[in-house]
């Protein structure tokens, strides 16, 4: 299942906001720097979907803020 995610970086706090079905608001502390905030964002969609991180793939969005994940839905 593929899912849009729009990323805001170096927020004061972790949040999570689902608009829809498949899209989602995400804001993480991380810096958009060295690929810290991805990670960030794949760890808060992996704890809402009670998954492991290593499944979650960025397909396409890795240096804006706009993402597209795939996520593996059994």
């Amino acid at each position: 299942m593929y899912i849009k995610v729009r990323v805001t970086p170096d927020s004061k706090k972790d949040t999570l906001t689902q608009k829809s079905t498949d899209h989602f608001n995400i804001s993480v502390r991380e810096p958009a720097e060295n690929n810290r905030a991805n990670r960030r964002v794949i760890e808060i969609i992996a704890e809402h979907f009670n998954i492991t991180p290593k499944k979650i793939r960025i397909i396409s969005g890795h240096h804006s803020p706009g993402k597209i994940l795939d996520i593996p839905i059994d």
